[in-house]
């Protein structure tokens, strides 16, 4: 589940670049594109912060999971000293 969060990290994390990289093609090379450079920025704003709070997401994502296997492993082991004499 949280490789799915980092996937989606850094695909926004690239169009964040490539709205950035917009903000430096003169307006004649986009015709049909808005030209403004700030509208550009705020774009790769938004897009770099939704990507890492889905990194953030990820990794909390993470950390839980390995939680939950540890404590199952830990269940398992005990349940087995339990069951040998």
């Amino acid at each position: 589940m949280s490789r799915n969060f980092y996937v989606l990290a850094g695909t926004l994390a690239l169009f964040a670049l490539i709205s950035f990289g917009m903000t430096f093609v003169p307006s004649s090379f986009q015709p049909g594109l808005p030209a403004n450079a700030s509208l550009w920025k705020t774009l790769a704003t938004f897009l770099l912060l939704i990507g890492l709070v889905s990194t953030l997401v990820g990794s909390m994502s993470h950390l839980f999971e390995q939680v939950d296997r540890r404590s199952e492993e830990r269940r398992r082991a005990e349940r087995e000293r339990r069951r040998k004499p």
